[in-house]
């Protein structure tokens, strides 16, 4: 989405033996963040992360795009976080709660979840059990704008035992919660802010957190400031400063992370043509690992130019991809007929493969229908085949995208028009109100480790129609919706393999967005910037900037 325009290793579905006896101490035990070997002194010095798009929402529970995801993960924390490698680690929690250690119930059904009692809020205020209630009450509250009440909604009769102690039970089993639970930051019960359901932006303006970084300032249009948080309860951070650098130009962050004048390469990352430039200049590191955004040109399938799927087939048809990923990406991502990582468990490699027919394309279209008019523009019922692509001004790669398929589709008598704008706007209302008309955008569509795309292909979730959900392309499809859930009401992995599999072909066939690529993220970092860890199960690399230093 946001990312709308990053990361490594496999994806791992929250192991089965969590129900079955396994306890979470070796898992947690496969991955420990950096720890210094003796006490370092305060935090010093800062680290700036230069990123093309702004920061915008400071609420973590509230509908927001990737580059927030930075900003949040450190100010926030959740009750457990996920490892590169794809397991869980105790956060705000003692323990991921699991069958051998007493947190889940043999049914599944019923969870108990154990707190750490050394927290405190960023204001000075004790965190506790009642914060985490407040939280995934706020969540299924209706009336409040959540990002994604998916999984939430499942939970019910939220009981606090202790300050460090409470449960819940799940109406059925819901597979991906413990991956849901991993990107929920637990908010403030105190703090009035954090609960408005209208206008109310005081805690936006001025979240409180227990995390790792504290709120320092933002300067709209330019940058937002984090100062570190001396009484975090883990260990770090080691810098007494992050700052959030907005450089809407992918040219001009290149050119400042060149140059020193940013630490950090984040989201959006290095263009494939510029990396050769780049690892020519000596001090840089660069980190490059397959993420779990998909490039797509996504349509808004409630518009009717777009609800003839013949016209979405002919578009793709007539859709030179080879000469989108070798001329303009230079090869460097991943082709895909996916909207799942191929490191994915889940990911299917056997959909159709695309093929490049322009005849096949004006062919198909004739039979649906659509005729040429004195323009040379084809129309249907009083449509025109015309359409708006939006995407954000100053990413110089999709907007020859834009030029390449706006020549191109001319050839089937299809026009597009150009319309980019700042990114503050593209994921503004117009995307989360689906008020774009298509958009060049990359999307993770899964949540962290688990493969369940609900909040982005189910019915449910078309935040227009609904209020929350991230299904921005208004996508329904009745057997997507069922095999959606179906899926997360079973912890038969092999189960869920058959039916995302499924999904996948229904919605290659559908093609409600048009699948280019999965994207290969190139970022970096200073040389003497220590931490930094690509992970697939994030948005953001920015999710261990705790553990990030300067080496001496």
């Amino acid at each position: 989405m946001g990312r709308g325009d990053d990361h490594h290793p496999r994806l791992i579905l929250p192991r089965r033996a969590l129900f079955q006896g396994a306890g979470m101490a070796t898992l947690a035990a496969a991955w420990q963040p950096t720890r210094a070997a003796v006490p370092e002194g305060p935090p010093k010095g800062q680290i700036i992360v230069g990123l093309s798009q702004e920061p915008t929402r400071f609420h973590p529970l509230r509908a927001h795009i990737e580059v927030d995801d930075g900003v949040h993960l450190n100010l926030f924390s959740a009750l457990w976080r996920i490892s590169p490698d794809g397991t869980f680690v105790p956060d705000l929690a003692t323990e991921v709660p699991s069958i051998a250690n007493g947190g889940i119930s043999r049914d599944g059904l019923t969870w108990r979840v154990k707190l750490r009692s050394d927290v405190t809020w960023h204001d000075g205020a004790p965190f506790s059990a009642e914060d985490v209630k407040f939280t995934l009450d706020l969540i299924r509250n209706p009336n409040f704008p959540a990002m994604s009440r998916s999984g939430h909604n499942m939970v019910q009769d939220i009981k606090v035992l202790s300050p460090t102690e409470l449960t819940w039970t799940m109406e059925q089993v819901y597979a991906p919660y413990f991956a849901i639970l991993a990107w929920t930051q637990i908010v403030p019960k105190h703090v009035p802010g954090a609960a408005a359901e209208g206008q109310d932006v005081s805690f936006n303006n001025l979240p409180i957190g227990t995390g790792p970084f504290k709120w320092g300032e933002r300067r709209p249009g330019d940058y937002v400031s984090l100062v570190a948080n001396e009484k975090f309860y883990g260990d770090g951070p080691h810098v007494a400063r992050l700052v959030f650098k907005y450089i809407p130009d992918m040219t001009g962050l290149k050119t400042q992370f060149v140059t020193g004048a940013i630490d950090v390469l984040g989201i959006a990352g290095i263009t494939p043509d510029n990396l050769d430039e780049v690892k020519a200049v000596p001090g840089l590191k660069l980190y490059a690992a397959p993420s779990g955004y998909l490039t797509s040109f996504m349509f808004n399938n409630g518009l009717p130019v777009f609800q003839d799927p013949a016209v979405r087939e002919a578009l793709y048809l007539s859709m030179d991809k080879d000469a989108i990923l070798n001329d303009i990406f230079y090869g460097n991502d991943i082709p895909t007929e996916s909207y799942l990582p191929q490191q994915s468990w889940a990911y299917d490699p056997n959909l159709p493969k695309h093929v490049f027919d322009v005849a096949k394309a004006n062919a198909l279209l004739d039979q649906a229908g659509w005729k040429h008019g004195s323009d040379g523009i084809r129309k249907k019922n009083g449509v025109r085949l015309s359409f708006d692509c939006s995407t954000v001004a100053g990413n110089h790669l999709r907007e020859q995208t834009q030029q390449f398929l706006q020549q191109g589709w001319q050839k089937i008598g299809a026009e597009l028009s150009i319309k980019n704008y700042p990114a503050a706007v593209v994921w503004g209302d117009f995307w989360r109100k689906s008020q774009f008309q298509s958009t060049i955008v990359g999307a993770i569509f899964s949540i962290g480790s688990d493969p369940d795309a609900s909040d982005r292909l189910g019915s449910w979730n078309i935040p227009v129609k609904t209020g929350t959900g991230s299904n921005t392309m208004q996508y329904a499809n009745l057997e997507v919706d069922r095999l959606l859930h179906e899926s997360v009401a079973t912890l038969d992995q092999e189960k869920r393999r058959q039916n995302y599999w499924r999904v996948q072909e229904l919605v290659r066939k559908d093609l409600p967005f048009l699948p280019i690529a999965q994207q290969k993220s190139t970022e970096g970092t200073k040389v003497k910037v220590q931490g930094y860890q690509p992970n697939i199960n994030y948005r953001s690399n920015c999710w261990n900037a705790r553990d990030w230093k300067w080496s001496a």
